[in-house]
């Protein structure tokens, strides 16, 4: 187990690097074709496809991996038996999109512009769910290569698309470039879940009871995502809240609604990608916990849990203070590197030692996941954005500007990390 942990600790960690390298060209190229103000409304609905993202994925990989690592179970039908529920779900979410997308354009974000991009969002959901399943049964048979070439092939489509058709879209407009964008995400999810598929045992026979939904494995699937979702889905509508917050108070407080935008291009498009980059190694080891650690689990095996738990708390922290100091340390350099801007290099000497608390929560949230205590997640992150959007309404005030996101991003992370802790620490005495 030890050996199987390493290894896939080292796989994740490399396809990661590749995969964060790719995703950090696409967004090199994107924002040198788009410019500012395509990057900024690009930013603006991010939160909102991430929230509709979170629940129509409903956390699925994370409770499939937990359930097929277990090895006691029909793995066929906890996959099988799952998708049409998922889909019936992705169904309800685009409608729902479709019907709202006025009201969150034209009210929530205050700006017309983006009925075309969000509209766009509601195609790609399916797609992104069935994608999701599918890794989770690779995740849980700890077989890290597909999801690694699945990832890997899934950007450089992406990288190709942005290259080729993002200019062209730019002749009609900048929002025809952002929605172009938004529905790159269906080629590369598609030719991601070919991939996926290449790698299933090829004498795997699928029979009738397969496919027919199981009552306990769908409840056990649901028991480990809905409070695992619920807590996403709470960040997600934290992150949601972000730019309608910042709107409205800045809007009242004298700022056009084209200098909101752009600032909040600025750091949500450079500082938070940039202090981010480095967590795809908290996150292949966070990914190659939850396997292992759901297996001691099932042995009550509390001693080797805290041990493997304080391991990677202790590698993640380490490589989240090396990447802190260069940050800290060459904030311009880091973003003309990147993407070519110096915008923003205040916020990100600013921003880096707070993101450093994400390296010590991505182990801790994989965790309490593993040893069946998602709702703990759910509750902090509750606590967290109720915290971090009051800090944010009232901090905006003093015309500072984004750094009132920053110190509610801080405080927020502070809370949960704290939260997080001392719960585990309780259940794993």
């Amino acid at each position: 187990m030890k050996e199987r942990f390493i290894k896939s600790t080292i796989i994740l960690v490399i396809g990661g690097f590749i995969t964060k390298v790719l995703g950090m060209i696409i967004r090199m190229v994107t924002t040198r074709i788009i410019g500012l103000s395509g990057i900024g409304l690009y930013m603006m609905i991010m939160p909102t496809y991430g929230l509709f993202i979170t629940i129509a994925t409903l956390s699925l990989p994370i409770a499939i991996s937990k359930l097929v690592s277990e090895n006691t179970r029909n793995n066929k039908n906890v996959i099988l038996g799952i998708i049409p529920i998922a889909m019936f779900i992705d169904v309800l979410l685009v409608l729902i999109l479709i019907f709202s997308s006025h009201f969150i354009s034209n009210t929530l974000l205050q700006n017309e512009k983006l009925y075309t991009p969000i509209l766009a969002m509601a195609i790609t959901l399916p797609f992104i769910t069935l994608s999701n399943i599918i890794r989770g049964y690779f995740f849980g048979k700890e077989k890290m290569v597909p999801h690694v070439i699945s990832n890997i092939i899934e950007q450089i489509i992406r990288i190709l698309m942005t290259i080729i058709i993002t200019p062209y879209l730019l002749k009609y407009g900048v929002i025809s470039a952002v929605t172009g964008i938004i529905l790159y995400n269906v080629i590369s999810e598609i030719v991601s879940i070919l991939i996926l598929f290449f790698f299933i045992p090829k004498n795997v026979t699928i029979t009738k009871k397969d496919i027919e939904p199981d009552y306990d494995n769908i409840k056990d699937i649901f028991k480990i995502s809905v409070p695992t979702t619920a807590g996403r889905m709470i960040s997600s509508v934290g992150v949601f809240l972000e730019p309608i917050i910042i709107t409205y108070v800045l809007l009242k407080i004298g700022y056009t609604s084209g200098e909101i935008t752009n600032e909040y291009g600025i750091i949500t498009g450079y500082v938070f990608p940039m202090v981010m980059m480095p967590q795809f190694l908290s996150a292949a080891i966070s990914n190659a916990l939850l396997p292992t650690v759901s297996k001691y689990h099932a042995e009550n095996n509390n001693r080797q849990i805290k041990r493997k738990l304080k391991q990677a708390i202790v590698v993640s922290f380490l490589i989240g203070i090396f990447f802190t100091i260069i940050f800290m340390m060459f904030p311009n350099k880091s973003l003309k590197l990147m993407f070519n801007e110096t915008h923003g290099s205040n916020y990100l000497l600013f921003a880096s030692p707070i993101f450093l608390l994400t390296y010590i929560q991505g182990p801790i949230l994989s965790t309490l996941q593993a040893v069946n205590n998602a709702d703990i997640v759910m509750k902090s992150s509750l606590i967290g954005v109720i915290v971090k959007s009051i800090v944010l309404f009232f901090t905006l005030f003093f015309d500072i500007q984004m750094y009132s996101l920053l110190i509610a991003t801080f405080i927020q992370y502070l809370i949960i990390t704290i939260y997080q802790y001392i719960k585990l620490k309780k259940i794993l005495v």
